[in-house]
Order: C-alpha cells, then sequence, then structure tokens
C-alpha cells in the first residue's frame, strides 16, 4: 500500500470546494467532501490510476457533472508515496497556487 501525504494547500482548497457548495446551498455537503477524501483514499492501492498529466504529475478524475472533481498528485516509486497536491472542481479553471 502506498502512502498518502497532502501538501498543506489541500486543506485551503477543501476549504474552497466547502464554502462555495455552502454558498450555493448544497444538500450533505459534509457526504460530498467525504466523497472526495475517499476517492484520494484509492490512490493507497492504485497509484498510476489517474490520467498523466505534465511534468509528470497525474490527476484523479472524482465523481462527475456538479460532483466532479480533480486530485492533482505526483506518484514517487523510490518511497511509494502519492503527494495530493491540489484538488479543484472540474469546472474551474485551473488549480489555486
Amino acid at each position: 500500500m502506498s502512502r498518502i501525504e497532502l501538501a498543506p494547500e489541500v486543506a485551503d482548497d477543501l476549504d474552497r470546494i466547502f464554502d462555495h457548495l455552502c454558498a450555493h446551498e448544497v444538500e450533505h455537503v459534509s457526504e460530498r467532501i467525504g466523497e472526495i477524501i475517499q476517492a484520494i483514499a484509492v490512490l493507497e492501492s492504485n497509484p498510476f490510476i489517474g490520467r498523466p498529466a505534465e511534468n509528470g504529475k497525474r490527476e484523479l478524475v472524482i465523481g462527475r457533472r456538479t460532483r466532479g472533481y480533480l486530485a492533482l498528485y505526483r506518484y514517487v516509486v523510490e518511497i511509494d508515496t502519492v503527494f495530493v497536491l491540489a484538488i479543484r472542481g472540474q469546472r474551474e479553471a485551473g488549480y489555486s497556487g
């Protein structure tokens, strides 16, 4: 099982997503955040599941449509660790920071 490390900025991304969902009065906000976290946990056993992105990074597609998110990560084989770098909504233009 690969280890998962979250960059400090991921907490800001989750806060931003949480605030967005609350502002739009989405039901079950906590469950939606939980779904994102559960999807990231899949990387423990499948670190190559994400589609290739630039500079050796990968993107994990989470959910779809209004429940769609992307997690940007890098898997370092030598230390069997997944570094989650950012999370954004699929409809957002890019990753923050």
